[in-house]
């Protein structure tokens, strides 16, 4: 598994800016992102096979950073059981705490993507940062549940 993207906006309603690595802090998520002091949403993460479900799902081809997610990962599929797994990098550890609901702004983007994302969690999980570090677009990546190391091509965290 591993890390595929980085996206992070200066303010609110702004588009997201696509990074190739990030600086993370317990206290501030993403140091370049404006929204990482909330405890419980310091950094948002989606999986690119829960992101083409819900595209494939309405038809259209659209950009992973439109969803306004902070990381983009692979292979993973969150779930209500994902609550309290860590995800860790190299240097970073992060927390899973809640799914991350899909807001108004999506159907800006196409009318039925709210829908789809709302749909068994594939509008990603909101993280807080347990250790801090750097991470990197193409770094790996490992979820930790259940006090065992969890690796492989694919987990259903579930």
């Amino acid at each position: 598994m591993k890390l595929l993207g980085i996206a992070v906006r200066d303010a609110p309603k702004l588009p997201m800016r696509l990074i190739s690595k990030a600086k993370v802090s317990i206290d501030k998520g993403i140091i370049e992102d404006f929204r990482g002091k909330s405890l419980k949403r310091q950094i948002t993460m989606m999986s690119l096979v829960d992101w083409e479900s819900a595209c494939n799902e309405i038809n259209v081809n659209l950009p992973w950073y439109l969803r306004r997610a902070n990381l983009l990962i692979d292979s993973v599929k969150f779930s209500e059981l994902s609550i309290g797994q860590k995800i860790t990098f190299d240097e970073v550890c992060l927390e899973v705490v809640m799914e991350c609901d899909p807001c108004h702004r999506m159907q800006a983007i196409h009318p039925d993507l709210k829908k789809a994302l709302t749909t068994d969690w594939r509008g990603g999980a909101c993280c807080r940062v347990i250790k801090s570090g750097v991470i990197n677009v193409g770094e790996k990546l490992s979820v930790v549940a259940n006090m065992e190391l969890i690796t492989g091509s694919y987990i259903h965290m579930q």
